[in-house]
């Protein structure tokens, strides 16, 4: 007698290749999750903090630099005040670099900026321009408000000014070159 013999139950194919299909799924998934919680934990981590630079307060004539970063500029009417103001500032820990310019270099600069407006040149003469010490901060420091404490400090100021070429340089139509670290070129 012939025993007929049970053949196990097959699976279909086509179940199969549905249930690798979901495993992969799953697998993708389970990628794209742990990347994003890395991305995310990355972005909330600590940023290393960029190298403090060197205080060099010694107060120097402005002469040809270029000063490209976030600054103050502290307008005072007498060169002999500017000097004295100059010297006090050496000392300010937010100060990182203390540069001067006379009236009289002032009004060269104003020559040269303004070369192409000679009637503008005709009616300036470098005691119709201030004296100016041009004060580059600390990083991390409150420019707004070391300002709000000079013009406090320095009641000979006319005028103390934070000077901020990223808000200028929003609104030009070209894209000035980048300020080096240092914030001047």
């Amino acid at each position: 007698m012939i025993v007929p013999v049970e053949e196990p139950e097959r699976t279909p194919k086509a179940s199969r290749r549905l249930l690798w299909v979901v495993v992969a799924a799953a697998a993708l998934v389970l990628a794209a999750v742990a990347t994003t919680a890395v991305v995310l934990l990355n972005q909330v981590a600590e940023r290393p903090v960029p190298a403090a630079l060197p205080r060099d307060t010694a107060p120097v004539p402005l002469g040809e630099r270029e000063l490209c970063g976030l600054r103050l500029a502290m307008f005072i009417d007498a060169d002999e005040d500017m000097v004295a103001a100059a010297r006090t500032l050496q000392d300010d820990q937010k100060a990182r670099r203390v540069l001067t310019e006379t009236k009289a270099e002032a009004y060269e600069r104003f020559k040269k900026l303004f070369a192409d407006r000679p009637e503008l040149l005709e009616l300036t003469t470098p005691d119709t321009l201030p004296a100016v010490v041009h004060l580059v901060p600390v990083a991390g420091t409150d420019v707004p408000a070391w300002a709000d404490e000079l013009r406090q400090r320095f009641p000979k100021a006319k005028k103390v000014d934070v000077l901020d070429p990223a808000r200028i340089a929003a609104q030009l139509t070209t894209t000035p070159s980048p300020c080096p670290p240092s914030g001047e070129r």
